[in-house]
């Protein structure tokens, strides 16, 4: 792997290489880019089987942040951490320490989060060494589990969809296949249950279903069967890249609107979708409640401010929609867009504002 090369192509700004050797600590940060502000993005802790696998995984991800905080409307940019290792038995103190003065030495270049693998918990250690971290306990002040409000940004985005498709945002009757009932999705089931939605949902996770269907009166299926099942919306909860081929095939639903991320397997398949007539709210539009949730900490948490900012992810996800329609372009597609034009706008200001500013320092001398 060349990896300059990687970083060129995609216009990464910064790849750095943490190890300690007594914790055993071996991560990767990427920061993509800071036009927007600084980059914010989770610290992932995989079982990578290559140290490529891991680089791989960690530019990819930290370029989708830059996309998903630039959509969101926040001032921040795009990064990612990865750590190798098995998050069920190698974590300790010490690691994650180490972790947040690496974290630290970037000087506030780089704010991490809790992503998969990692926990409340485990941000509350790297905070012992460094104040550049978000989704740590409520006790220090922050927001803890995100879980609710990125629930709460998907169930409102899937309204901005359901109008969409089907000329109204009234969820009330409609079935909604919901793929994984985990933490975001149950509170996700909570809303749509409210608001008098018929469940069908699925999860490797018997206990999970059987909570679902205990709560909210939910309908179980087999995992396999879920993409052919006859709803009005598929909402995508687990595994990314279930958009594919062999699900394309099956699937009866009319709105695609989850939070699970990169659903598309490859980009043919948000053009597949726009051919088909199905209304996709893309992933780190509508799934970006979260991210919103602890950037909020870096001005003081107000969970009822948080709450509002996410409401946003409404009018987002109908500005995709518009995008798309204008442009005659697949609604992935009208995201990035989105995304792009907000980062171009900014760092023309920013160029503007340098130049006019070098102008009047030059008129003085």
């Amino acid at each position: 792997m060349e990896l300059f090369a990687k970083m060129v192509e995609r216009d990464y700004e910064q790849v750095v290489v943490c190890q300690d050797k007594t914790s055993g600590l071996k991560a990767i940060i990427a920061i993509h880019d800071t036009t927007l502000g600084p980059a914010l993005g989770g610290t992932r802790m995989w079982k990578y089987a290559t140290e490529e696998e891991a680089i791989e995984d960690v530019l990819r991800l930290a370029r989708g942040m830059t996309y998903k905080n630039a959509a969101a409307g926040l001032n921040l940019g795009g990064g990612k951490a990865v750590i190798i290792g098995d998050p069920r038995s190698d974590k300790n103190e010490e690691m994650f320490r180490a972790f947040g003065r690496y974290i630290q030495g970037l000087n506030g270049r780089y704010i991490t989060a809790e992503d998969v693998g990692t926990t409340v918990e485990d941000m509350d250690m790297i905070h012992q060494e460094t104040d550049y971290v978000t989704g740590i306990s409520p006790a220090f002040g922050a927001s803890g589990n995100p879980s609710p409000v990125t629930a709460y940004g998907v169930y409102v985005g899937m309204k901005a969809a359901a109008k969409e498709g089907f000329g109204s945002e009234d969820l009330a009757g409609k079935t909604i296949a919901v793929q994984g009932v985990g933490n975001v999705a149950y509170n996700l089931c909570k809303y749509l249950h409210k608001d008098g939605a018929e469940l069908i949902v699925t999860d490797i996770h018997k206990p999970s279903v059987e909570r679902a269907v205990a709560d909210f009166g939910a309908t179980a299926v087999d995992p396999t069967e879920i993409y052919s099942i006859k709803c009005d919306i598929f909402a995508p909860c687990a595994l990314g890249g279930v958009i594919n081929d062999d699900s394309l095939a099956k699937l009866k639903a009319s709105v695609i609107a989850g939070a699970a991320n990169n659903q598309l397997k490859e980009e043919k398949h948000g053009v597949r979708l726009q051919e088909m007539g199905i209304v996709y709210a893309p992933d780190y539009v509508i799934n970006a409640g979260g991210v919103i949730n602890v950037a909020d900490e870096l001005n003081g948490y107000n969970r009822d401010r948080a709450f509002k900012k996410v409401v946003g992810i409404y009018d987002n996800v109908a500005r995709v929609f518009e995008i798309a329609k204008e442009e005659n372009i697949p609604t992935f597609q009208a995201a990035d867009r989105m995304a792009e034009q907000r980062i171009e706008r900014v760092r023309y200001a920013r160029g503007t504002f340098l130049q006019n500013e070098h102008h009047i320092l030059s008129r003085k001398k």
